[in-house]
């Protein structure tokens, strides 16, 4: 957590994206967490650069006014949020760090995530962000389920 006692959320690209499409749901909560600023959003550069391309195929599915609304939207969850960025990591680092999960693709999201040492990384892919890719990374690594089930914890 940080100095003032906020919960640092790294959002992989499923759930950052799920919530600025979906009309509800966890992902929509955790971002609204975030928009809040009850939890900080910490947002690297290679998840918002696949955030970006996703939400631009997503908006040529969508009328005109609804595509500009969805832009708009993000444009305004970035501003309420405030992220904590994460630089891209050094393409070397990236290849001797292949062995750290089995998906190529994940290896840049999972040493930004390294880098930022967040409270929890978010995501839906557990498929490859496994439980021996925390074990190996050190990382917390849940659902925005199991998130908000840990954190509804904290009230009982």
């Amino acid at each position: 957590m940080t100095g003032q006692g906020k919960i640092r959320l790294f959002l992989d690209s499923n759930v950052l994206t799920g919530g600025i499409v979906s009309p509800w749901g966890l992902d929509k909560a955790t971002l609204s967490l975030c928009a809040a600023r009850v939890c900080k959003l910490v947002l690297a550069e290679v998840v918002r650069d696949e955030v970006e391309e996703n939400l631009l195929l997503h908006a040529q599915r969508l009328p005109a006014l609804d595509a500009d609304q969805l832009i708009e939207d993000y444009r305004r969850l970035i501003k309420l949020t405030n992220p904590e960025f994460v630089p891209y990591p050094d393409e070397d680092l990236v290849r001797s760090s292949r062995n750290l999960i089995r998906h190529a693709a994940d290896v840049p999201v999972v040493l930004s995530a390294m880098a930022s040492k967040p409270d929890w990384l978010l995501t839906h892919n557990t498929k490859h962000l496994t439980r021996a890719v925390a074990e190996r990374t050190a990382l917390r690594i849940a659902t925005p389920a199991e998130f908000f089930h840990a954190l509804s914890t904290l009230f009982r």
